[in-house]
Order: structure tokens, then C-alpha cells, then sequence
């Protein structure tokens, strides 16, 4: 099951993953007409307070959570009603939806479970400010769920994945999906998942290293370089 698998990474991850198994999509909107013999299908805006519809899938052996919601603006110009709207969608399905499939966490089978979290989640991020609020509690969510279920003795994990931009999606300001470009990401997220890793940054190694030991060593530093930086490359105006 993809929840938010019809568009941008969620649907990349979908379209791998139906490679090989039965992949059920849960999404506000349907998948593109082009996709659409590829997945079963359900309808669901997860800002309903009813989420039942989960109920019927609880012996799914894969869940990937990747529904969410975002754009670059300063919180002066973020409409008050907007923020609960935020972690209603970005943050508080996910805790519901985990914990409706918690039984199958602690269980002796193996079950996998992914979550799309943010690198903004690590960190202040400047024009991110409510986004990345959602996306932190996320993270220690998910870090804590997991001593939880270690403690219990259990083999599952919640797989926390945390890129940056993602190009190719609408969430980075494109008008469709381009899944040429997303498929590798999905790729490497499908294999983290089933390797039951807790944790996957895209490009730790060669970007996000350097920022992060940045941000710990002064974070009101790294913070003005974030906002003078989407300022720079014409992602954002102050």
C-alpha cells in the first residue's frame, strides 16, 4: 500500500513496486489515467476523521506513507487556518495510520513500513517554517516508535526517508509528474525499506553531511545561509 501514491515520488515508488507485487494506492485524487491498470485504487482525503478504510488492508505487507503538502513562503504570508491544515495532512494521518498497523509492527512477520519525512525536519529551514514544524515531529515520531519496537523485541522498523528537493514532482513547482526522473529515488527507497534500514537521506554523503554538521555547529548560521540561499536561486522572495 502507497498512501499518496498518485503523484510525485509516491507514485514512482507505486509504479516500481507494481513491478512485482499487487500495490493498492490510497490518495486524495486517482492516478493519472495513464497509470491507472497499475494499482487497485482507493479513494480517501486524510483529513477525514474517519479512517476505517485502513482497517481493510491490515494484512498488507508493505506500507509506504508519503502523502503531504508544502510550498516556500515566509509564515508572515501563511494563512492562520492553513496550519492546522498542515498537520492534518503531513503529520497526523501519519500517527493514526502507524498506529492502526502497530500490531503488524510488533508482529513476528516480517512487515515493511516507510514514511516520507523531510531533510527540513532536521533543522530550521527558513520559508519552510510550519512545513518543516511537521516534518520534525515526524522524525522524533518515528525515532521513538522505533526504540519502542526494538525494546519489544521486535525485527520491524519504521523506515524514516528525509530528501531534499525532489525534482520531478508537484510538490517542486511541476506541472506533471516525471517519473523518468523519479523512478532512481523510488528505486533506492524500495531498497532501504526492504532492507529495514530506520533511516534515508538522499545524497548524505555528497550535500546534506556537510549542511547538517553545519546546523549542529551554529544553527542561527546555517539558518540566515538557508534563507540567503533560497533568496540566491530564485526559490523564494523575501
Amino acid at each position: 500500500m502507497v498512501v499518496g501514491g498518485s503523484n510525485g515520488i509516491g507514485l514512482a515508488i507505486a509504479l516500481h513496486l507494481s513491478e512485482q507485487y499487487e500495490v493498492t494506492v490510497v490518495d486524495k485524487a486517482a492516478p493519472d489515467a495513464a497509470w491507472a491498470d497499475r494499482f487497485r485504487f482507493e479513494q480517501f482525503d486524510l483529513t477525514n476523521e474517519d479512517f476505517s478504510i485502513f482497517d481493510r488492508y491490515l494484512d498488507v505487507d508493505l506500507l509506504m506513507i508519503t502523502a503531504g503538502f508544502g510550498r516556500l513562503a515566509l509564515f508572515r504570508d501563511i494563512e492562520e487556518d492553513l496550519i492546522p491544515t498542515y498537520f492534518e495532512v503531513n503529520t497526523i494521518p501519519v500517527m493514526r495510520i502507524v498506529k492502526r498497523f502497530y500490531p503488524r509492527l510488533l508482529g513476528a512477520d516480517d512487515f515493511y513500513c516507510g514514511v516520507m519525512g523531510s531533510i527540513a525536519g532536521f533543522m530550521s529551514t527558513p520559508f519552510f517554517s510550519v512545513y518543516s514544524a511537521t516534518k520534525a515531529a515526524l522524525k522524533v515520531f518515528i525515532e521513538s516508535v522505533n526504540v519502542e519496537l526494538e525494546k519489544a523485541g521486535s525485527k520491524n522498523c519504521i523506515l524514516n526517508v528525509s530528501p531534499g528537493s525532489i525534482k520531478g514532482t508537484h510538490f517542486n513547482g511541476g506541472l506533471t509528474n516525471d517519473t523518468d526522473g523519479t523512478l532512481p529515488l523510488a528505486r533506492e527507497i524500495v531498497d532501504h525499506l526492504l532492507a529495514k534500514d530506520d533511516l534515508f537521506i538522499p545524497h548524505y554523503d555528497d550535500v546534506f553531511r556537510e549542511v547538517l554538521e553545519r546546523y549542529h555547529q551554529d544553527f542561527r548560521a546555517e539558518g540566515r545561509h538557508s534563507y540567503d540561499y533560497k533568496i540566491q536561486s530564485g526559490r523564494a522572495k523575501a
